[in-house]
């Protein structure tokens, strides 16, 4: 048994020992601190020993990794951009020959004479230029938006770490919700417009089903029913013949021509609707993402204070 001084005097000689090693430690921190300003603000932490550091067996897997990076998808502005692609697509593609075999149509049998028609085939000519354009800016606009909407997520700042916004980012996502609100309208008009030539084709489509009819046949003869192309103002009053009844009706409607534009003027209008609820929903997500920018800078400003 050992007396009690030397007890007293082992135990005063560990905590001076502690004392040196805790104060060597600050010594090291504050000189790190003085090398390194910015270094202030971040707290120290112990290097762990080695029955506290992580074996290879506990890393993140190739599953962790797959839902972390799912995790980060904006799919609200993902499912727009697919829908705003295949409407836009639809839209020009189908709209594009659908043009095509309307002129033929009207050279071939409402408008024989060429200069009746002229202006029509110029107009039609212009809007198949039109129909290019549409698709590369939409093609590209929709690239930016997916872009916006993959950088302005909350995911992005798990998956990098530090979120920093400016003034100029949300200048740009204010940008993107009103040009995007003025593509909508736009696209509403051209929905509504494109479906005028359905109901063009239609009613020609109708008129020949009653011709087709036997009990039209017995009550009213085929050649009083007719389609006057005229009424609708494509082309001119005086334009020989306009107007077509009976078996050449019929024969209208049986042509590859006339098929093929109807059903894809019924397509070309889906796609513009399609991409006017892509829109929709470009708005909704450009003005999260606008939100989510807004409420980031504020919270910025009061931490810094």
């Amino acid at each position: 048994m050992k007396p009690a001084m030397e007890t007293a005097a082992e135990e005063n000689t560990e905590q001076s020992q502690e004392r040196k090693v805790n104060s060597r430690a600050a010594v090291e921190i504050g000189r790190y601190h003085w090398m390194y300003p910015g270094s202030k603000n971040h707290q120290y932490h112990p290097v762990p020993t080695q029955g506290d550091r992580a074996g290879p067996l506990s890393s993140p897997g190739c599953f962790e990794c797959c839902i972390k990076c799912l995790g980060g998808v904006p799919y609200a502005s993902l499912v727009a951009t697919i829908l705003c692609f295949s409407g836009v697509a639809l839209f020009c593609g189908c709209g594009h020959v659908a043009l095509a075999g309307t002129v033929a149509i009207l050279e071939q049998h409402f408008s024989t004479n060429t200069s009746d028609h002229a202006l029509l085939s110029e107009v039609i000519q212009l809007m198949q230029y039109v129909i290019y354009g549409i698709a590369s800016f939409f093609f590209l606009y929709g690239i930016i938006l997916l872009a916006e909407g993959f950088y302005t997520t909350s995911a992005v700042k798990e998956l990098h770490g530090e979120f920093k916004t400016t003034a100029c980012g949300r200048c740009i996502s204010g940008m993107f919700i009103f040009l995007t609100y003025v593509l909508g309208v736009a696209w509403l008009g051209v929905f509504g417009f494109s479906a005028v030539p359905v109901f063009m084709f239609y009613n020609i489509w109708s008129t020949c089903e009653v011709i087709k009819s036997p009990q039209t046949n017995g009550t009213v003869s085929v050649e009083q029913i007719c389609v006057d192309i005229r009424q609708y103002g494509i082309i001119p009053w005086n334009a020989f013949p306009g107007k077509i009844c009976g078996s050449a009706l019929e024969n209208i409607c049986n042509t590859n021509e006339f098929y093929m534009s109807y059903h894809l003027f019924i397509v070309a209008c889906a796609g513009a609707g399609a991409t006017v609820i892509a829109l929709l929903i470009y708005m909704m997500a450009t003005t999260y993402n606008y939100a989510v920018l807004k409420f980031k800078s504020r919270e910025d400003c009061c931490t810094k204070f």
